[in-house]
């Protein structure tokens, strides 16, 4: 099997978020890790997330050993999209595209909904714990207002107010994501996260897309049953590593 190439680069947003010279690496690998390492110090990154399949445990190993730190494991799900086999949305809250004006309320359900979520920002001790939580609804706020961020967000709008949101993104001609899920804590346990991923997956039809992915922490276990339920399948994972060059 051919394993994919390291894909590297320096990240604008985690180095205006960090105040250091920052990176994002993918795919990296024990064939592949010096040159990732050789990027990092020709352009003086200080700071470097960097993900490795988890298929790879000789690479994961090899990234211990050269000082990186282990803060999550990512899970990916996908599910091939036909309108027939899309299961009924029996939700009772109105799901519809992003307007002008909802993103102050799309910032603060998404500052209510991740509070105590622990992604790998959250892992790294060396990162404001306030800092971690400000990624997320910074993240949400920027899909509202720009396409580089996501192509779409939906909206779950319960009598005018904005009660959850999930953005969408097209990877390629053929693959739609789900990338950020957000739920207010007042609203939970009315069945919105599930019509999100029904209406995200009718959303990918209507744009041509033949096959819809989602990710999360292997531990967040409860959107995976959600995902299950409405035919979502596991297809890969990935370590998520930071390092300090210091």
């Amino acid at each position: 099997m051919d394993l994919p190439n390291v894909e590297i680069s320096l990240s604008t947003i985690d180095t205006e978020r960090w105040g250091v010279q920052s990176a994002r690496a993918r795919n990296v690998l024990s064939s592949n890790l010096s040159k990732a390492l050789q990027f990092c110090e020709e352009h003086s990154v200080k700071f470097l997330t960097a993900r490795c399949p988890t298929s790879e445990l000789k690479s994961a190993q090899d990234m211990e050993q050269a000082g990186f730190q282990l803060m999550d494991t990512l899970v990916y799900y996908s599910r091939k999209l036909d309108a027939v086999t899309i299961p009924e949305d029996t939700g009772q809250v109105l799901i519809r595209p992003v307007r002008s004006g909802d993103e102050d309320q799309v910032r603060s359900v998404a500052s209510d909904s991740f509070k105590g979520y622990f992604g790998h920002y959250h892992a790294d001790p060396r990162l404001n714990r306030k800092d971690c939580d400000d990624t997320y609804t910074s993240w949400a706020y920027r899909s509202c207002i720009s396409r580089d961020v996501a192509d779409e967000v939906l909206i779950a709008d319960m009598n005018g107010d904005v009660a959850g949101f999930a953005t969408l993104r097209l990877n390629s001609p053929e693959e739609c994501e789900g990338v950020l899920f957000g739920v207010a804590p007042s609203a939970q346990g009315k069945g919105i996260y599930r019509s999100f991923m029904i209406q995200a997956m009718h959303w990918g039809i209507a744009q041509g897309r033949t096959r819809m992915i989602v990710s999360t922490q292997v531990n967040n276990i409860a959107v995976q049953k959600v995902w299950t339920r409405v035919g979502f399948e596991p297809s890969s994972s990935y370590y998520t590593f930071h390092k300090w060059f210091d």
